[in-house]
C-alpha cells in the first residue's frame, strides 16, 4: 500500500514534568531551614506535584499545609525515619494568647488541610507527655499517604479526622485514645504500640459511613497496664464507631474483653451494639497463633471469611474516583 504523505501537520507532544524537591535543611545546606518555609514557598492553589525533601535533623517548629496547597510530598531523605523529626510540644491545657486553653485542635505539631498528600520516612511528634491531648499529627485532608513514618505521642497521638488515609509499614505509639477520629483508615502492616495501658483507637464513625479505621496484617505490642481496642468518640453525640482488626497480632497487654463502651456517669452508653461496629478476623498472638477471644464484649463481632475478604484496601479507600494508594510509587 502507498503511504500518503502528510503536509503542514505539527504534532506537539506535551509531557509534564515535575518540579525539582525543595531541599529543607536545618544546616542551611537547602533551600529552606524549616519544613514550614519550604511548604509556604508553594504557590496557593497550585496543582503541581511537589515534594519537600528533608535532610536528617529534628526540625521544632509546628508545619501547616492548608487547604489551598494539595499535592504536596514530605519525603525524608535517609530511608530511616528516626533520622528526621517533625516535633513540637503543646497540650490541650496549655494557654492562648487569651489566656485561654488551646484544646485538643491546638495542639497539632502538624498540620494537614491539604488533599493528595504524602509522606514518607519522617516522624511526626508531641513531647508534651503525660499531660492531656497533644497531637503529633492531624489530617483532615482526602486521599493521604504515610509510607515508614512514625507517629509518637502519649494521648491523641495521631487524628485522622476527615477523607481517607492509607498508612503502610508505619509504627504509631501512645496511651489514651492514640489513634482518633472520624477519618475512614486504612493501617497495613503497621506496628502499634501502646504505653501503660490506655485506648488504642477513639473513633467517631458517622453512621453513614461504611468504613471507619482498619488494621490489616497488623501487630499491637505493649508495656505496663492492660490496653483496651478502643472507645467510640464523642460520647455527646451518639458514640459512632466503625474500627475493625484483621489478623492482627496483638500482645498480652491487650484486655480480654477488648473494647469499651465509653459510659459516663448520668450518660451512660446503653446501647454500643448500635453504635459501635467492633470487629475482628483471625486475631493472633505474637506467636502468630490464634488468639482467645471468649471473653470480647458480646456487642463486637467476629467476622467470617467472606466478610473479612471484602475489606480491601481499594474497596474500602476506593470511593467515587476508585483510588488505590497501593498502586501509587514513591515520590522521587
Amino acid at each position: 500500500m502507498k503511504l500518503l504523505p502528510i503536509l503542514g501537520v505539527c504534532v506537539l507532544l506535551t509531557v509534564k514534568v515535575q518540579s525539582a524537591p525543595i531541599v529543607v535543611a536545618a544546616d542551611g545546606s537547602g533551600a529552606f531551614t524549616t519544613v514550614q518555609a519550604a511548604v509556604d514557598s508553594i504557590p496557593a492553589e497550585s496543582i503541581e506535584p511537589q515534594v519537600i525533601l528533608i535532610k536528617p535533623g529534628t526540625y521544632k517548629a509546628r508545619v501547616h499545609v492548608p487547604a489551598g496547597r494539595p499535592l504536596v510530598t514530605f519525603k525524608g531523605e535517609d530511608a530511616d525515619p528516626a533520622k528526621t523529626v517533625l516535633t513540637f510540644d503543646l497540650n490541650a491545657n496549655m494557654l492562648d494568647t487569651n489566656g485561654k486553653p488551646v484544646g485538643t485542635s491546638g495542639t497539632p505539631s502538624t498540620n494537614i488541610q491539604a488533599s493528595d498528600f504524602t509522606a514518607e520516612n519522617i516522624t511526626f511528634e508531641n513531647t508534651a507527655g503525660d499531660k492531656g491531648q497533644a497531637l503529633a499529627l492531624k489530617i483532615t485532608g482526602d486521599r493521604g499517604v504515610f509510607r515508614n513514618c512514625r507517629f509518637l505521642g502519649w494521648q491523641d497521638t495521631l487524628c485522622a479526622d476527615g477523607g481517607r488515609q492509607y498508612f503502610a509499614n508505619c509504627y504509631i505509639e501512645g496511651r489514651v485514645d492514640f489513634i482518633f477520629g472520624g477519618s475512614t483508615a486504612v493501617f497495613d502492616h503497621c506496628i502499634i504500640h501502646s504505653k501503660n495501658g490506655g485506648y488504642v483507637t477513639a473513633a467517631r464513625t458517622p453512621p453513614e459511613q461504611p468504613y471507619g479505621y482498619i488494621f490489616l496484617d497488623c501487630t499491637l505490642t505493649g508495656e505496663g497496664a492492660p490496653a483496651y481496642l478502643g472507645r467510640p468518640w464523642q460520647w455527646d453525640r451518639g458514640r459512632n464507631a466503625m474500627v475493625a482488626f484483621i489478623q492482627t497480632k496483638m500482645g498480652p497487654h491487650i484486655r480480654p474483653e477488648g473494647w469499651n463502651a465509653w459510659d459516663r456517669p448520668g450518660n451512660p452508653n446503653t446501647q454500643p451494639a448500635k453504635t459501635c461496629r467492633y470487629s475482628e478476623f483471625q486475631s493472633l498472638d505474637l506467636d502468630g497463633k490464634p488468639l482467645d477471644i471468649s471473653k470480647r464484649v458480646p456487642w463486637s463481632s467476629q467476622l467470617s471469611y467472606d466478610q473479612a475478604a471484602k475489606l480491601m484496601v481499594n474497596n474500602i479507600l476506593g470511593g467515587s474516583d476508585h483510588w488505590n494508594p497501593t498502586s501509587s510509587t514513591e515520590a522521587k
